[in-house]
Parts: C-alpha cells; structure tokens; sequence
C-alpha cells in the first residue's frame, strides 16, 4: 500500500495493517503461533532479523515503538519537552534500544504480547483522530516534530511498522510450508 498522505489514508492504512497481522496470526496452528521463526537470517539485511525470534517479540517490537509515540506525544502537548526517542539514544544507536525491548519481554506471553499491541493500537488509533489532516501532514505546526510532520510519526509507529511486521510474519508463514 502507498505512503499515506492523509489522515482519512492513514486511519485506512493503519486499521487495515493491524487487521492483517491479527488474520495471519489466527491462521497459523496454535504451535506455530508460539514456535521459533525458522528460516535462515544469515543473508538478510538488518539485526531485526536475529533479534526477533519470534511472533511475540515482534509484537513487543511493535507495542514498544507505539508506548514511545503516545508518551512523547501527551508529553510534548503538556508542555514537557520530550525527544521521541529516550535519554541515550539517537537515530544511530536505536538498535540497541531495541535490543533493550527485546531483552525485557523475554518472558512476556504471545496472548499477552497481542494484548498489549491490541491496547496500544487502539490508544494510537484514538489519539490520531484528535487531530486535523493539516495537523498531521503540514510541516512546522508542532515544533516538537522538527523538521518532519507528525504524521510521519504515526505513520511510522502505525502503518510503515504493520508492513515491517507483516513481511516478518509473512516469511515464517511460509517457512512452515517447506
């Protein structure tokens, strides 16, 4: 699916990615739900690729990333200054943000990974309709967003991040087949 360009896109995009993630896992047999991924990671780019083992840490991955955008957003509204992503991490170093998340819900359940996620989406679904399409895709209306809109962020967090999960879910879909 495109980029979404505006708000009625988004809440479109992001519902519909959602929907497919919980259909996927529904699809697949109880033990596959909680089995390790299989498929060989060596070739791929990107650490995510070893680092979620897993349905559930990729659902973790994904409820962790939305906990960010809601905190750094009811924040940054009430007048607290917030970078998006917490002390001691940048846009360099965020892998090993995420290898912090991963490490922490270890002993967290799938049942209670799809719980969270499905509370989280729910929380980011509603915060995004309080605003205006021009809220969330003209640039400089918050200045908290620096230079990128705050749709950006949500699509990010919401959409963008559905796909991500959906190709993961997808390939240990089929990796079950061979």
């Amino acid at each position: 699916m495109a980029r979404p360009t505006s708000k009625a896109d988004l809440i479109e995009a992001s519902n519909t990615a959602y929907e497919k993630i919980v259909d996927l896992i529904d699809s697949l047999p109880e033990k596959a739900q909680t089995g390790n991924f299989a498929f060989e990671t060596d070739k791929l780019k990107g650490e995510h690729w070893k680092r979620d083992r897993n349905i559930r840490d990729v659902l973790i991955h994904l409820y962790e990333w939305q906990k960010l955008l809601l905190e750094w957003i009811e924040n940054n509204q009430a007048g607290k200054a917030q970078d998006f992503l917490p002390d001691g991490y940048n846009w360099r170093n965020y892998g090993e943000m995420n290898q912090q998340i991963w490490q922490k819900h270890q002993k967290t359940s799938l049942k209670e990974a799809e719980e969270l996620l499905a509370k989280s989406h729910q929380q980011v679904m509603k915060l995004l309709a309080t605003f205006s399409n021009d809220q969330l895709f003209t640039k400089n209306v918050f200045s908290w967003t620096g230079n990128n809109t705050l749709g950006t962020y949500f699509i990010s967090n919401t959409s963008s991040h559905y796909d991500w999960a959906l190709k993961k879910l997808r390939k240990y879909k089929r990796s079950l087949k061979q």
